[in-house]
């Protein structure tokens, strides 16, 4: 009859389940010889019947001692057996495994120590049960015994250089489910772990880690929050090889997935996430070109906040995100890719998102999304005309900004959205969008009093440079005098755009247009301001200085009788002044000296000015004028009846004076009627400051 444990013999059996180590190596020992016995022979029904009572009656046991003393004899066995182990791999690793989680800490050492033996033979027969190794060694990393964790990092060494060796029999893709389900433990030897499989596994040429990376890249952006050091430095190393991988061949890689990952983690409160997220978001726009566009939305939502960075630690950071924006646009206006670009761009996801910073803190993000949005209008116009309506106010309210640059920006939008929206032929002022714009420009003038001071004329002058100048005074003098009720208000901005008529550079052809009113054009422009510039008589004093119309000049004079004469109206007079002897009034002052015209138009201006004179406290531009006529020859002593006034230029033209005349008259009562009005209120309702 055979002993209970054969083919152990009951001197081994006893053996190899005693406390003592010395003890349980002897038995091992025979059981190494026993086995090279039986293999040699081809004797394998004893060599399994051996495993079996090492596996039923010792590794299951409940005392530690015989589950150590199965370890030592599965190891024994796998030794014994050498190269030919790898028919028995299974029978030999499973019950080791299971050892690897005993709760009795020696045992799970020595089933390391075992597990190392067998494998050491086995080799690439190992490879099937890759997937339990490493599910078991991604634990013993962690466990709380020293000895155990050195252990495990022995079989682990050894089993990456059996993977390397194997690669062509590993099966990668069922790993990946490992690797995705252990990619997020928090522990920071399980991270080291699988940051370090990940980068041996990349690393070899036959696996194509590339094609999962989307499974794992999102675990690696999360690890590099680590505290550790090491564990960031392995993270960052790891990410980098991907990278490179790409560069070398892009083919394998799920751009659509990893770019929506890259901009999720390119939105993290981490930096080092963040500065490595926008990288790769700036190599993958390289990288794979018109293909990114149709993730523009939330690749500007990834880069746009990070224009604001200006700290040093921030720099890399800005300077990736100003590397993508620039890209992103020149991918938008590639005139090779335009109708492709057209059909892969979402512009209304895009609009959301440029609508969303436009009202950012960062003077630098503003401009960039400004610059976007006049892009967007300048290569789409026809797409973009659904989103000028809901731009118009946004675009309003940043003219209120601190940033010139930003104001000047968001008036280069304003304008090509107008023009975008222009159809009709230039030479036919019927310009609804003009009146349109201009009316909600007005109504933010009268809104808020701190645009209206400070940058209302910076407005104005770029606004006639990047639209027709023309059309722009046009549109202000018709909304003026047709519907705006506030006439203090509409003196005010007349006396702003008066300003820029008469000083701003922007507007010299203007000038020169409104000198000629002989010429039907201008003519009819000089009427149309008339009517709103009648608001305030300074401003209207200067309109038809600058248009010549001399006569007309010096019979306003005389109705300023009737006009209430106030510090401001003073103050305007002596501005007046000043610009009569500014460069652009040169032909003025040559007109005073002139015979032309049989001298008509020199004694009007000479009776206008004089008027001017009178109506001036004895101050600097009192003096200032007075010198001047001084200077002009005395056309007085030709009595006024010799005169003929159909010589003088105004009567050149067909404006009707008269109706001009009348109608400054009616608008100047108007004004004193709205000012009494007003000053009753103020006593019934005194201002409570």
């Amino acid at each position: 009859m055979d002993p209970p444990y054969a083919p152990l013999s009951e001197s081994c059996a006893k053996a190899l389940g005693d406390k003592v180590y010395d003890k349980r190596k002897v038995a091992s020992q025979e059981i190494e010889k026993m086995v090279m016995e039986f293999n040699n022979k081809n004797n394998s029904a004893q060599i399994r019947k051996l495993i079996e009572v090492l596996t039923n009656d010792y590794a299951t046991a409940r005392d530690a001692n015989r589950r150590k003393g199965a370890l030592i004899g599965l190891a024994a066995t796998g030794l014994g057996l050498g190269k030919d182990s790898d028919k028995y791999v299974n029978e030999l690793v499973m019950p080791i495994i299971n050892c690897l989680s005993d709760p009795d800490l020696r045992v799970r050492y020595f089933a390391c120590e075992s597990l190392y033996n067998v494998v050491k033979v086995s080799r690439a027969a190992i490879i099937p049960f890759f997937p339990e190794l490493f599910a078991a060694l991604s634990r013993l990393v962690t466990d709380s015994d020293q000895s155990v964790k050195d252990a495990s990092e022995l079989i682990d060494r050894l089993l990456k250089d059996i993977v390397t060796e194997s690669s062509q029999t590993f099966n990668l893709e069922s790993f990946i489910p490992l690797l995705r389900e252990r990619i997020y433990v928090k522990d920071e030897f399980a991270r080291q772990y699988v940051i370090s499989w990940i980068s041996i596994l990349n690393a070899v040429p036959d696996l194509d880690m590339v094609n999962y990376l989307t499974e794992i890249l999102d675990g690696l952006f999360v690890m590099l929050e680590d505290n550790t050091n090491e564990i960031q430095r392995m993270c960052e190393t790891t990410i980098s090889q991907f990278l490179r991988s790409i560069r070398n061949d892009s083919s394998s890689v799920r751009m659509e997935d990893t770019i929506n990952t890259l901009i999720t983690h390119a939105q993290s409160p981490n930096e080092l996430i963040k500065a490595t997220a926008i990288t790769w978001i700036r190599e993958f726009v390289q990288i794979f070109g018109p293909n990114v566009l149709p993730y523009a939305s939330g690749i500007f939502t990834a880069i746009l906040p990070c224009l604001e960075y200006n700290v040093e630690s921030k720099r890399s950071i800005k300077d990736s995100a100003v590397v993508v924006n620039n890209s992103m646009m020149q991918l938008v206006s590639s005139k090779e890719l335009k109708t492709q670009t057209a059909a892969k761009i979402d512009l209304r996801s895009i609009m959301d998102v440029l609508s969303q910073y436009l009202t950012h803190n960062s003077k630098d993000t503003k401009i960039a999304v400004l610059k976007w949005i006049h892009h967007l209008f300048t290569n789409f116009p026809n797409e973009m005309s659904e989103h000028a309506t809901n731009l118009n106010n946004n675009l309003m309210l940043t003219l209120a900004d601190n940033s010139d640059e930003v104001v000047l920006q968001s008036l280069s939008v304003l304008a090509e959205i107008v023009n975008s929206q222009d159809t009709k032929d230039l030479d036919d002022f019927n310009k609804s969008h003009y009146r349109k714009f201009l009316l909600s420009l007005l109504k933010l003038f009268s809104e808020e009093k701190l645009i209206l001071e400070n940058r209302a004329s910076l407005i104005i002058r770029k606004l006639c440079v990047l639209l027709n100048a023309e059309y722009i005074y046009r549109s202000f003098a018709e909304i003026l005098s047709e519907e705006v009720t506030n006439l203090k208000f509409a003196s005010t901005v007349v006396r702003l755009l008066n300003s820029i008529l008469l000083t701003s550079t922007e507007l010299f052809e203007l000038r020169n247009s409104l000198r000629n009113i002989s010429n039907d054009k201008s003519a009819n422009l000089f009427q149309c301001l008339y009517m709103s510039w009648a608001n305030c008589p300074v401003s209207t004093l200067s309109l038809c200085l600058l248009a010549q119309s001399y006569q007309h000049v010096s019979e306003l004079v005389i109705l300023f009788a009737d006009v209430e004469v106030t510090l401001e109206l003073l103050g305007e007079l002596d501005k007046l002044v000043q610009l009569i002897e500014s460069p652009i009034f040169a032909s003025l002052r040559l007109t005073l000296v002139s015979k032309a015209n049989n001298c008509a138009d020199a004694q009007h201006l000479a009776h206008a000015l004089f008027g001017i004179l009178m109506l001036l406290p004895q101050t600097e531009a009192f003096d200032t004028l007075r010198n001047r006529l001084q200077c002009v020859p005395n056309y007085w002593n030709t009595p006024i009846y010799t005169i003929n006034n159909r010589d003088s230029l105004e009567h050149q033209s067909d404006i009707d004076f008269d109706a001009l005349k009348e109608h400054f008259i009616k608008l100047q009562k108007a004004h004193r009627e709205q000012r009494i009005v007003q000053r009753k209120r103020s006593v019934i309702t005194p201002d409570s400051n």
